[in-house]
């Protein structure tokens, strides 16, 4: 099972502008395109996941669940918590890019 990397989005270190993350654990990998904008995740954008069929449920579940909670540790799809939790660390990858110092 992948490690949860993430927390609670840092707001007012965001950087604006979209930044690409990815994250591979196991047979899942992932990569992201996130959009920031005033200092929040706008959109998160899901470019290749590669899980199984049930892994394919956290496609658009977790991106929603980032936008709405602001953090990149939200509860994971049941069924598919390994391919949830590689989405979240991507995300959270593509967030390091865009924090200012």
């Amino acid at each position: 099972m992948a490690p949860i990397r993430g927390a609670e989005i840092e707001q007012r270190r965001l950087v604006d502008g979209v930044y690409d993350g990815s994250y591979r654990h196991g047979p899942n990998s992932a990569m992201v395109r996130v959009t920031i904008s005033g200092g929040k995740v706008v959109d998160i954008e899901l470019i290749k996941h590669f899980a199984s069929w049930k892994g394919d449920k956290a496609n658009e579940i977790i991106p929603q669940r980032i936008v709405a909670e602001q953090s990149t540790d939200v509860d994971a799809v049941s069924g598919a918590t390994n391919s949830s939790r590689v989405i979240m660390n991507a995300v959270q990858d593509a967030l390091e890019k865009a924090y200012s110092e």
